[in-house]
């Protein structure tokens, strides 16, 4: 396949993907189902051993349309599937995501992230970008710690000049800190 051909796949399957996902946000929202444990526990329920596999398609759609609140789904998790599970589950969901995120910054750029980011967030990250390692300590905490926009910074960081395994070290190390603590938080509530 020559380099066009490849790029016209790329594009249409990022955009088929984006499309798949934003009609799943739409129909979450509309339903309720992202705010209500029990409309999610009955989706996950019937679909049967399929379960985990929706709920991981959950956490990467959360992660690239941040309407979600990802500590939500992390603790829908934990009641769902228990905290190891969910851990699992979340983990490759959200690693998934975070990569996708950053593809998607770095192929797409800057306007690319505008039309998915609050201004305001947008801006007040990125007067950080620019300042070389303070960028990488603080997407470092915000990967480690709950509580901040690690989706949005994950974009961010694809428009950075940080190398894929740097980003790749920083977020499989440094994911599983907060997901704990929302599988404790889930499993003591």
């Amino acid at each position: 396949m020559n380099t066009k051909a490849m790029k016209y796949v790329t594009n249409g399957t990022t955009v088929l993907f984006l499309t798949a996902m934003a009609v799943f946000v739409i129909y979450g929202a509309g339903t309720g189902l992202f705010t209500n444990k029990q409309e999610l526990q009955l989706l996950i329920s019937t679909a049967g051993f399929l379960g985990p596999l929706i709920f991981i398609l959950l956490q990467i759609t959360q992660v690239v349309f941040p309407l979600i609140p990802g500590g939500v789904t992390c603790l829908a998790g934990v009641f769902m599937f228990g905290p190891y599970w969910a851990f699992l589950y979340s983990y490759i969901g959200i690693i998934t995501g975070s990569f996708i995120n950053f593809y998607l910054a770095r192929r797409y750029g800057q306007n690319f992230v505008k039309r998915l980011v609050a201004e305001d967030v947008y801006n007040k990250y990125m007067s950080k970008i620019n300042s070389g390692r303070k960028f990488d300590l603080m997407f470092t905490a915000a990967i480690i710690l709950p509580g901040f926009p690690d989706d949005v910074l994950c974009m961010l960081a694809g428009l950075t000049d940080m190398k894929i395994m740097k980003f790749a070290l920083i977020l499989l190390i440094g994911r599983p800190a907060s997901l704990i603590f929302y599988s404790a938080l889930g499993f003591l509530g």
